[in-house]
């Protein structure tokens, strides 16, 4: 299986996508969008701010395990990572972001 984002629609109606990696991990969640087109423009955001390293917050969860946020220009959050068991694991799921965003289909699960 090849990166793809996964577009979905949960029982309130309202659309989520997720960034999965080739393996199938979760590299990136949206929020809840209200329309499909809502979410699709959310998945182009990822892909054209996704290269800049400036766009990639790292944070420390409550647990204490490092994840990053995916802001757009305006600094609204995009996306959010699953928790990494460490900084240097987190900073793999970025590159892999960085690396598979850009290009990945849609698969879409609605």
């Amino acid at each position: 299986m090849a990166s793809q984002f996964e577009l979905t629609r949960n029982a309130s109606g309202q659309f989520h996508f997720a960034l999965r990696a080739a393996n199938g991990e979760k590299l990136l969640s949206s929020e809840t969008y209200n329309s499909k087109a809502g979410a699709l423009d959310g998945i182009d955001s990822v892909r054209s701010h996704c290269v800049s390293d400036a766009n990639y917050q790292k944070k420390t969860a409550t647990n204490g395990q490092p994840y990053f946020v995916l802001v757009a220009a305006n600094r609204e959050t995009i996306g959010t990572s699953e928790t990494y068991s460490s900084s240097a694991a987190m900073e793999v799921g970025i590159a892999s972001v960085k690396q598979n965003a850009p290009t990945a289909p849609v698969d879409d699960r609605t």
